[in-house]
């Protein structure tokens, strides 16, 4: 009854709101029937290319903030399916964000797409799921864009933009509640233009949910969270061609997850949650950063400084079920510096080129302990007793649990210089533009680990009775450096300033790195041998290094504006090479994952989106991509096999990705209620291997959501409901010590967003 008060209170004061706003609204289709250009709406300043997304050859997807609230976007992973090819599979927590885009991408460590926010790069994966509450705008562009901004971009890039004080001024004040897990939210931000040199804006957010999955062991709901956190941006502009522009922000997060069940190998039903122990993820992310823009006659000079810190602690039953088997307590301390200097040429002119040079340094301390319970020792304890039945020799052990605590310390330290010019009028060809680009990126990392275990245990032989400890401990330090050159070319033939075509080839780089759960599989083994202190072991620092991967993308498309700008349309074809690929593993004792070099694999597929305003009410939008990666050379060895995976499809690959959406809008005259959109999309994808093995897969599926909105000129009131049919299907799979275990996806669930302006 409270909520239901609270929301008819929201709406009426929203109606009754004085006429004070200062915000500058976008364009609506009551005044056109043509596409809006959000290129030309939201003024973006990228300190690296100085044309429009679609004028620049590589595939793109645009959202600007009513596409985010019109497809209900709150985070990277509602991006899955509306940007083709693009998959972020929503399961465990915010920790587990891994994204593959056209067959490329990483289930842990270094991450395959990179992500900028406000021109600020996020180097750590573990910081890519956050709360999009003031996002104004996201672009996805997909395939290598390693030669301006390098490591870790193989697959594609993401640029979130924050709203500009500057252009925008007013209060936001948005409010939401789902049903489902019981989901609420709140979020505020203020925008404030002071005069024309100096503006800011100040927000925040609180989010709070019960969770979705009932743990039936402990008869607690497996997922509950909350989540807050605000930002800070400033900008002052002294000069008409000097600016400042400063952000901060921060973002915590306390929740369950890792909600997987066991999957029935005969039936394939994922069974409930049944860990004894409570899984729960923590994080608190800080970042901050300065971008310093110059203009010169000639020429555009940008200085962007970055720093991310990011705390977090992991707690996970290993084991996944009501057992005391395994359990796993992992601490995180991350801080990371970027350092960017750009020049870049005034637009408008036929040779277009921007140069630049950039520094990072990351520091990372992961402080992990497995620990071992009664059932492990059980299960070790008959164990020894079936290989020593026949001997005089009676050991058993005395613990009812032991810990593996370890240390490891990975800095890393890199830097580039790199360089892309642009032709246009290539020749004396007017309608030809050629870009050339090259990279040249340098990296250097380290690894100093100490992990360490011991067991006690009695030994009775021959009526004689003693006592002693299984002992073992790895410590060491390993590094390693290297020089990776990533270039680009591309000709693009243009219609018009709205339609071209475009080729291009492109190299891309996925950093290496180190392991650090594999110092646990060696210690488990020598701690039974007793194997005491052990130094720099030779075979450990092999297992620790992973070498970095590598592509070659070969690609056609087209960007076309037709039909008066009615039709938008974006196509794009492609061919991918990639070379000492990383797949991820779990070890053989399922105490963990790491990250191997497998071989070479190869994807080609399609890409296809189209926008269309087929009258002034009625809108609609399609989106398709369709990916094929095999392995084209790839074997898998154990201690007990050696098996060849060559042919086979690269897992957490989606062979398909659909969207399909249409809007109608009516436009009343009352003067309270200006518009009533009603939108349904479906949303599809698979199928989807889990595996290199390909013995376990996710057939294609589809849901179905809707949304009807009423706008004011300074509210909108939301209704909306995902995945109407109740879909059920697996977001993600695994197999560990000989069992397979499945996460679900979230059920059924409709909800409201009330926002206000003032």
């Amino acid at each position: 009854m409270r909520k239901k008060t609270f929301f008819v209170f929201s709406l009426l004061t929203s109606i009754i709101l004085p006429s004070s706003a200062k915000i500058e609204e976008t364009p609506n289709l009551r005044d056109t029937t043509k596409v809006v250009d959000i290129e030309e709406v939201v003024v973006i300043g990228s300190p690296k290319t100085n044309t429009k997304l679609r004028q620049q050859p590589t595939a793109v997807s645009i959202f600007s903030q009513n596409n985010m609230q019109a497809e209900h976007i709150t985070s990277l992973k509602n991006l899955t399916t509306l940007t083709p090819n693009f998959f972020m599979p929503d399961y465990g927590s915010h920790l587990t964000s891994a994204i593959y885009i056209r067959g490329i991408g990483s289930r842990i460590n270094t991450p395959a797409i990179g992500l900028y926010v406000d021109n600020i790069p996020y180097l750590d994966k573990s910081a890519f799921d956050f709360n999009f509450y003031d996002i104004e705008r996201i672009d996805v562009l997909r395939g290598p864009q390693g030669t301006l901004f390098g490591r870790n971009t193989m697959g594609g890039l993401i640029q979130a933009y924050t709203k500009n004080p500057f252009r925008y001024q007013g209060t936001d004040l948005t409010m939401s509640a789902a049903s489902g897990n019981n989901n609420y939210r709140i979020a505020l931000s203020h925008y404030h233009k002071v005069n024309q040199q100096f503006a800011f804006s100040v927000g925040g957010f609180y989010e709070g949910a019960r969770g979705f999955f009932k743990n039936r062991t402990l008869d607690k709901w497996a997922d509950p969270s909350q989540s807050g956190g605000g930002r800070i941006r400033a900008i002052y502009m002294p000069h008409s061609n000097l600016k400042f522009d400063f952000s901060t922000s921060y973002e915590y997060n306390d929740e369950g997850g890792y909600t997987y069940g066991k999957v029935d190998t005969e039936t394939g039903k994922v069974g409930d949650v049944l860990s004894n122990e409570k899984n729960k993820y923590r994080r608190g992310l800080f970042n901050t950063g300065l971008n310093i823009e110059y203009q010169a006659n000639n020429f555009i000079f940008n200085s962007i400084s970055g720093y991310q810190n990011l705390r977090d602690r992991m707690f996970m039953d290993q084991d996944f079920s009501a057992s005391d088997t395994y359990t796993l307590q992992q601490k995180q301390k991350l801080d990371s510096w970027t350092q960017e200097f750009t020049f870049k040429s005034k637009p408008g002119k036929n040779w277009q080129w921007v140069t630049g040079t950039t520094a990072y340094y990351q520091h990372l301390n992961t402080n992990s302990n497995v620990g071992f319970g009664n059932t492990f020792i059980s299960m070790l304890q008959n164990a020894m007793d079936i290989a020593m039945a026949h001997s005089p020799v009676k050991v058993t052990l005395t613990d009812n649990s032991f810990n593996s605590p370890g240390l490891f310390k990975t800095p890393l330290f890199g830097a580039a210089i790199y360089h892309q010019s642009t032709f246009n009028n290539f020749l004396g060809l007017k309608k030809i533009a050629t870009t050339i680009g090259l990279r040249a990126n340098y990296e250097w990392m380290k690894i100093n680990y100490d992990t360490q275990a011991a067991m006690n245990y009695s030994m009775n032989m021959m009526g004689q009775t003693s006592s002693g400890t299984y002992a073992a401990r790895y410590f060491g330090k390993e590094d390693h450096d290297y020089i990776q050159f990533l270039p680009k070319i591309a000709v693009t033939y243009q219609f018009n300033k709205a339609n071209n075509l475009f080729t291009q080839v492109s190299r891309g780089m996925r950093s290496g790195g180190y392991n650090i759960q594999m110092v646990s599989e060696y210690l488990s083994s020598s701690m039974q041998k007793n194997a005491g202190d052990m130094e720099n072991d030779a075979d450990v620092n092999k297992a620790l290094e992973y070498k970095p991967e590598y592509s070659w993308n070969y690609e056609v498309g087209s960007h076309l504006t037709l039909l008066d700008s009615k039709l938008w349309a974006d196509l794009s074809a492609f061919y991918i090479e990639t070379h000492d690929q990383q797949v991820s593993r779990f070890v053989e004792s399922g105490l963990g994952r790491y990250t191997a070099n497998a071989g070479k694999s190869h994807s080609y597929g399609a890409e296809a989106s189209l926008l269309a305003q087929i009258t002034r009410s009625l809108n609609t939008n399609v989106s398709y991509g369709y990916t094929r990666a095999t392995f084209k050379n790839y074997e898998s060895s154990t201690a007990q096999t050696n098996i060849d995976y060559s042919g086979n499809y690269v897992p957490f690959v989606p062979r398909n990705t659909v969207s399909v959406g249409a809007a109608y809008v009516f436009f009343l005259k009352d003067k309270t209620i200006q518009s009533i959109t009603m939108n349904a999309n479906y949303r599809g994808m698979g199928k989807t291997f889990w595996t290199e093995a390909n013995n376990a897969s996710q057939c294609y599926y589809g849901t179905y959501n809707g949304r009807i909105s009423v706008k004011s000129k300074y509210a909108q009131l939301d209704f909306w409901i995902e995945n109407v049919f109740n879909k059920k299907y697996n977001t993600f799979y695994f197999e560990s010590m000989g069992s397979s275990f499945a996460q679900i996806n979230k059920p059924r669930r409709f909800g409201i967003d009330v926002r206000l302006n003032f």
